[in-house]
């Protein structure tokens, strides 16, 4: 029986956190640092016709101004003429927004002011940032396109005697963690040391080195804490690199942290999409075809897809299906993955689709989606390793109250207060990235264990705790776990939902590794109670190795290695994924279940209940578990009802790249949540049987809210955010 995995355990990190004792990329402490402040196009297209940076040069405290006329070069060729991908390396502007100067003074203030003397001009190009003005030229994604269509989706289509299609639009988002980007830099001879703001301290290492033109081995990329990142730092953001430059050109440590407002430009969004959904069923409600096409913007120096459409593939049994994804060059930055990326995008359409065709029917929203249950993977016909989301649909529909809704718009009250009830469902992926940990065993019985991941606030540290201690038989408080520093054994990125499959996979592979080691030495005895016995039948608990199967058939861990002479034993082990999981389809599925009342005089919306039922796996932390869940439901009322970046594109400008006009949920937007976990027992998954939860828990939610709005008003909003104005 498990002592700790599936048991709520508080955050081990949790006092270093309120305490201040947690250092984010900001808070180092290094001698001597200097400031930079990073000056900003005021274009989205052209050229930088001129540049004077006398007047910034003289104000106080300045030690330089670097501008593409005298930064050290980055990247093996700098930007070159076409293209952007490095900061001050050319003379190009591609966005409102892009870097064209950092100014560094001996202090943050002084930078920040001498910033404002920097005189740019330019020479303006015609720009387009408007998605919908360039739907023409978009082009299909190459990874989205080596999916092929099923059967003939729009033949089907137009014989289906049921018939719904609809266009859906979301707006570019913007992820705003707790923690603004930072880093700092300094330069020890030809070692390059940095702390930064990153979901894969890898990834910036091997950037860095590129752009910097020096070994890899020569680079440290530091990032112990990440206060909230969510995709905005799983790619090598610009700031690194321009200030590994600036401190290599001075000879002294650099700090660059970006304002709120450089945030918006300072690494990607959720892009804008278009999707156009059309859905044809029998009159029995089963699919017969699905179209679902999308859009989204990409920049014009760089080629990103988040993917929209992929899971539509996985979610229904339909033998017609097309959804292609096409890409859009606008002269804005390069989107990014935004939590959940594609899956919350794409689901909201299909879902949004999916509730238009169950009154097109006159069924029930929750028995069309039984109807077209996929007990196999509708597009690769491979079995699911598991599939509990039968379950969540009944679990959350019987504690929800759903066979009391009343089908009609508008029919449901709560005084002057219009109610409605709406429901979707959720997909995510079950993946396993190859991952490595090392865990070093001492003979007092203590334990160091690190990984080169990132914890952006789901709990990494206490998940990867529990993992070590339950397969090292220790105490929670014998375990130190580390992790987010280049010298430890490489771990992927903190994204897809896979850390604790992979890092996690990996700390009880070297875990079990240590086990194997102790009983090697025990078996030196041939007297030895373990004698004869193989590895994957003992076990460390509480100081000795012991068979699992009878306890008293045991050593002392303490006195082995003593007479060994050994005062620790480490080991390293790098997890992959099983070849048995290629024979399955392993996804994540959830059903949600939400109520909200609309004012219907002011148009205004609130989500008064939610009740959310996912399947993941196995359970390691409840506690934790479903704090991310409640998240990912915050998330995406967010997305459902306020969240938006406006664009004014007579100046490819973002408007409100602040927290006052950018809006995002407070406490007083959140009401009743209840999250619940239908636990399934797959082997086939990873070890842990663990699937991702982190994006999973808001994949549903905007749709789920659209769609309890119209139950509601009786008006379809298909273009988020729901905002008063759209009802009224």
């Amino acid at each position: 029986m498990a002592r700790y995995l599936g048991k709520e355990t508080p955050r081990v990190d949790g006092i270093a956190k309120v305490t201040g004792q947690a250092k984010y990329a900001a808070e180092f402490q290094v001698p001597n640092v200097a400031y930079g402040f990073i000056v900003t196009s005021t274009i989205a297209k052209g050229r930088i016709a001129a540049v004077d940076t006398a007047e910034a040069e003289r104000a106080a405290g300045v030690l330089r101004v670097f501008t593409h006329l005298n930064a050290g070069r980055l990247g093996k060729a700098g930007a070159g003429a076409d293209g952007w991908a490095w900061p001050l390396q050319s003379d190009r502007v591609f966005f409102s927004g892009q870097p064209v100067a950092l100014v560094v003074a001996e202090s943050y203030e002084q930078a920040r002011h001498a910033a404002r003397l920097v005189r740019l001009r330019y020479r303006e190009e015609p720009h387009q940032t408007d998605l919908e003005a360039v739907l023409s030229r978009a082009r299909p994604d190459p990874e989205s396109a080596k999916a092929k269509p099923r059967g003939d989706a729009r033949a089907a289509l137009q014989a289906a005697p049921v018939q719904v299609a609809a266009e859906y639009r979301i707006p570019i988002e913007h992820h705003n963690p707790m923690e603004p980007h930072a880093a700092i830099a300094f330069w020890e001879g030809d070692a390059l040391t940095v702390f930064d703001k990153t979901q894969e301290v890898y990834g910036v290492r091997e950037h860095l080195a590129e752009g910097l033109g020096v070994p890899v081995e020569k680079v440290r990329v530091v990032s112990p804490f990440v206060g909230g990142a969510f995709g905005s730092s799983l790619k090598p953001n610009y700031y690194p690199s321009l200030t590994a430059m600036a401190a290599r050109a001075l000879r002294r440590p650099v700090k660059v942290v970006y304002t709120r407002a450089q945030m918006f430009t300072g690494h990607g969004y959720r892009p804008a999409t278009v999707q156009k959904v059309a859905l044809g069923a029998d009159r029995d409600g089963r699919l017969q075809a699905m179209v679902h096409e999308a859009f989204h913007n990409t920049s014009a120096f760089d080629d990103f897809s988040d993917a929209t459409t992929r899971f539509t593939r996985q979610v229904y049994a339909c033998p017609n299906l097309d959804a292609p994804l096409k890409v859009a060059a606008t002269d804005l930055p390069t989107p990014t993955w935004m939590r959940a990326p594609g899956a919350v995008s794409g689901m909201f359409a299909l879902e949004s689709a999916m509730d238009e065709l169950a009154y097109a029917l006159g069924m029930d929203p929750l028995a069309l989606r039984l109807a077209n249950y996929a007990e196999t993977d509708p597009d690769s016909g491979k079995p699911f390793s598991s599939k509990a989301l039968r379950e969540c649909y009944r679990i959350g529909a019987e504690k929800f109250g759903w066979a009391r809704r009343s089908p009609q718009p508008r029919s449901m009250r709560d005084g002057r207060l219009l109610v409605g009830w709406g429901m979707a469902s959720s997909v995510w992926g079950a993946m396993q990235m190859p991952a490595s940990a090392r865990v070093v065993y001492r003979r007092d019985g203590s334990a160091r264990v690190a990984s080169a991941t990132s914890d952006i606030g789901p709990g990494t540290y206490t998940v990867m705790t529990m993992i070590a201690a339950e397969f090292l038989g220790t105490r929670l408080d014998q375990v130190q776990f580390e992790l987010g520093d280049t010298r430890q054994p490489r771990a992927p990125a903190q994204g897809g939902s896979w850390t604790t499959s992979s890092v996690g996979s990996a700390v009880r592979g070297a875990s079990l590794a240590i086990a194997g080691r102790l009983l090697a030495l025990a078996q030196r005895d041939a007297a030895s109670p373990l004698a004869g016995v193989r590895a994957d039948a003992v076990e460390m608990l509480d100081g000795r190795l012991r068979l699992k199967a009878d306890a008293a058939r045991g050593v002392d861990i303490a006195a082995l290695m003593q007479a060994a002479g050994l005062d620790e034993i480490a080991e390293t082990h790098e997890a992959k994924p099983s070849a048995e999981r290629a024979n399955y389809a392993s996804l994540a599925h959830g059903a949600q279940f939400v109520e909200v009342k609309v004012d219907p005089d002011l148009g205004t919306v609130k989500v008064t209940r939610v009740i959310e039922v996912s399947a993941v796996g196995r359970i390691l932390n409840p506690l934790a578990s479903h704090s991310q869940e409640i998240g990912g439901v915050v998330w995406g009322i967010g997305m459902a009802l306020e969240e938006a970046t406006e664009v004014d594109h007579r100046y490819g400008r973002m408007m409100n790249a602040n927290l006052q006009h950018y809006h995002v949920p407070v406490n007083a937007d959140i009401h009743a949540i209840e999250t619940i976990f239908v636990e399934e027992d797959d082997t086939v998954v990873n070890p842990l049987g663990v699937k991702g939860m982190g994006e999973l828990g808001m994949v549903g939610i905007p749709a789920a809210i659209a769609n309890a709005v119209y139950h509601a008003t009786g008006r379809r909003v298909r273009e988020l955010p729901i905002t008063p104005e759209k009802l009224l």
